[in-house]
């Protein structure tokens, strides 16, 4: 079985189906295609359907039967939540990422794009990492596990490819940020993790912010609703069985962010940094030519990017997840 197929403009009456369309990057696709005028997408929250629930998961696609598939759902966390829940990360994530695959197989879903993460890549991966990287070395042991089970959806992707000649794609984010972010004490990144915490520390007047770890570390921020906008570029400009890096191309240290955060909530206190807490990957910046190489480029720049999220926390709207 092999599919003929010519990236170029989506139908915009297919039936999209955006696994995860409540989350952080589930919400952006879900925006990103309603703006750009489709009018069948197609979402369930995770108390509607469960997609660890292989049954559950095959009678969706056997009712819904979606014309293309974003898979966004998936369980994710900072770095401290995956150092403490390997085993959570992995399961959900394997299972997820198994059953709707393998329902999107069994429903000859014929355009599907499955999102990953740049911790796939290893620990020291040469700088900026291109998609060549993976599998070339050590993964960063705080996050493994998630990086292991997003592995697993590359390899099942590029496998549907070889085997059923379906026209499926993968995409992987730098580290995101954006509306409905998580904001939570302990299951949150580092963005909203220092959002929440200078905005605390600016309310209550405190006179000292401490962070975790030495701030040395290096990484790269994309606005979410970027992201979406690229992934809608890349199923309508790309067909090959090599994820995509998705990405602005460049970085910055956490401790340059915190200063850009703390300024962006009006905090003018004193930021000290915890070196007994992990600082995870050294660097960790992408090479976007492909991306970029397709005609895309990102449009939100990150101290704007930030100020519109500050804006968003202290209004609190539904999808802030505390």
């Amino acid at each position: 079985m092999t599919e003929t197929f010519a990236p170029g403009p989506l139908d915009r009456s297919a039936k999209v189906y955006i696994a995860g369309h409540r989350g952080l990057v589930g919400s952006a696709l879900w925006r990103c295609f309603d703006d750009a005028g489709f009018g069948n997408l197609v979402g369930r929250t995770s108390s509607e359907l469960d997609l660890r629930d292989r049954d559950a998961t095959f009678g969706f696609f056997d009712e819904e039967q979606p014309d293309i598939v974003i898979l966004a759902a998936a369980k994710v966390g900072g770095i401290g939540a995956n150092s403490t829940e390997p085993v959570d990360f992995l399961s959900d994530n394997l299972r997820i990422q198994l059953n709707v695959l393998d329902a999107a197989l069994a429903n000859h879903v014929g355009r599907l794009l499955f999102l990953g993460s740049s911790c796939i890549y290893p620990k020291f991966a040469p700088q900026p990492i291109t998609e060549d990287s993976l599998l070339t070395g050590p993964l960063e042991p705080s996050n493994d596990a998630y990086a292991i089970a997003k592995i697993s959806g590359i390899l099942q992707v590029q496998s549907v490819r070889r085997q059923y000649g379906l026209p499926w794609i993968s995409a992987m984010p730098t580290n995101l940020y954006g509306p409905g972010d998580n904001f939570s004490r302990t299951g949150s990144h580092v963005l909203p993790a220092l959002i929440r915490r200078y905005e605390e520390a600016r309310a209550a007047g405190a006179p000292v912010v401490t962070n975790w770890g030495s701030g040395s570390p290096r990484r790269e921020f994309l606005h979410v609703d970027d992201m979406a906008s690229a992934c809608l570029h890349l199923l309508e400009h790309y067909d090959g069985p090599q994820q995509v890096n998705v990405g602005v191309g460049e970085d910055i240290t956490i401790r340059e962010l915190a200063g850009i955060v703390a300024q962006e909530v009006g905090y003018e206190g004193r930021t000290e940094w915890d070196t007994t807490k992990l600082d995870g990957t050294p660097r960790k910046l992408l090479d976007v030519s492909t991306l970029t190489g397709l005609g895309w480029q990102p449009t939100i720049g990150l101290s704007e990017g930030i100020a519109g999220v500050v804006s968003g926390y202290r209004r609190q709207p539904v999808g802030v997840r505390l």
